[in-house]
């Protein structure tokens, strides 16, 4: 056999291999890196390496030590599950770099990190005041999680004492033209109701690259040509609109009556109405 063709052979099965090794470690080599399999990416590369291109080498060898330097990461995330010890031994603890606004010299020089990568990391987390910052914490993984001063933290309904509707995920119902079954199920709705929506878009099902219903039963498109303006969806606000006419003609009503058991009864209708409008206000008018 010619040794290009034993080396393509060799390369093949060597990344196979690997494939196999990366879904057995799991995701979390590639979300984050503790120093072990830090080191076991590094020493993955190499062993590889030896297995593809030197054929004197024998392959079962080259096998034997991926697979010893693939099962390590496992085993020690699963000792780091029953221990707290082995955890903090293996992947490392968190280093709190700012508190209370006031850097700690001692974790930077402890961490190896100058004034400059500091402030470069709180830039990239749209922060640049130190002063801003209550903590920052080096992770693990090498990332800074920063926490701001309350007086800082971006504004939330919540502390505005606003009600806002829960959101749930969108379902994609249409992918590069073809109508997706399952997730249309998914939120109760057929074929035929997305294709008498395109129709009254005027959309036809193979121009559209995505499209997405929420929880409201809205429909978004986002079609081929973006030369292409779709009208947004206009349900939730022309019901929101009804709904006000309603409740205005119901005071009109009120107003215009001169019996005194219907002008209750319209104010009260309308009241009632009214308090179905601010429930149903978050919903409409996202």
């Amino acid at each position: 056999m010619p040794d290009w063709i034993n080396i393509l052979l060799r390369s093949l099965f060597a990344l196979a291999y690997l494939f196999l090794l990366a879904k057995v470690i799991g995701k979390r080599q590639i979300r984050q890196v503790t120093y072990i399999e830090y080191i076991v990416g590094i020493t993955f590369g190499s062993i590889a390496a030896f297995i593809a291109t030197d054929l004197e080498g024998n392959l079962v060898h080259g096998i034997i030590a991926l697979t010893v330097f693939g099962l390590f990461p496992i085993v020690t995330e699963w000792l780091s599950i029953k221990s707290k010890r082995l955890r903090d031994f293996f992947e490392g603890r968190g280093t709190v770099l700012i508190k209370h606004g006031k850097v700690m010299e001692d974790s930077l020089k402890q961490e190896r990190l100058t004034i400059d990568d500091l402030l470069e990391q709180l830039r990239a987390k749209n922060v640049f005041k130190v002063a801003d910052v209550e903590f920052a914490v080096m992770e693990p993984s090498g990332e800074i999680s920063v926490l701001l001063k309350a007086e800082n933290q971006p504004l939330t309904a919540k502390k505005a004492g606003l009600s806002v509707a829960p959101v749930t995920e969108p379902q994609t119902v249409i992918m590069d033209g073809v109508i997706m079954d399952e997730p249309l199920a998914t939120v109760g709705l057929s074929r035929s109701w997305l294709k008498t929506e395109l129709t009254k878009i005027g959309v036809a099902q193979e121009n559209v690259f995505l499209g997405q219903v929420d929880e409201t039963g809205q429909l978004y498109l986002d079609l081929y040509d973006d030369k292409i303006q779709v009208p947004p969806p206009q349900t939730d606000k022309l019901t929101f609109a009804e709904l006000k006419k309603c409740q205005a003609d119901l005071e009109l009503f009120a107003l215009s009556t001169q019996t005194n058991t219907a002008k209750k009864q319209y104010e009260m209708m309308a009241g009632q109405l009214q308090d179905v409008i601010d429930q149903v206000k978050p919903l409409l008018t996202r």
